[in-house]
């Protein structure tokens, strides 16, 4: 009995959203379409659901929303590369985190907001100041 290899033309969502690397774990994608932070063609959904080429997901990950085409499916989790030549992003949504992280960086460190014990860095700094 051969066995012949034949393209995937479905597979589960947790499955796709791990191989696409969005998520370290299927746990950790399991979890997130769980809490509905992942829907696919608008709506919400589990993660045994079946994704193919052409499905359309929105993934929001922290403040940072995806909105995506899936443009093909593999059943194993490889390099950046090959992930990303899984789906195609929205240019509208490539956009808007492109701003979301130019804002961020523009923001600064939100540690330097909090009063209390230096940070390794400032630490370094004081005793650059001071001759130390």
């Amino acid at each position: 009995m051969p066995t012949e290899k034949t393209p995937l033309d479905r597979m589960r969502l947790d499955k796709w959203l791990w191989a696409a690397r969005f998520f370290k774990t299927r746990g950790l994608a399991t979890e997130a379409i769980e809490h509905g932070r992942v829907k696919l063609n608008g709506a919400r959904v589990k993660p045994a659901r079946e994704v193919k080429p052409g499905d359309r997901l929105e993934v929001q990950l922290g403040d940072i929303g995806w909105i995506l085409t899936v443009r093909a499916l593999s059943m194993q989790r490889g390099p950046a590369p090959v992930a990303q030549a899984l789906y195609e992003e929205d240019p509208a949504s490539q956009a808007r985190r492109q701003q979301q992280m130019s804002e961020r960086k523009l923001a600064g460190n939100p540690a330097a907001a909090i009063k209390g014990r230096p940070t390794k860095r400032d630490r370094r700094q004081i005793h650059r100041f001071t001759g130390e």
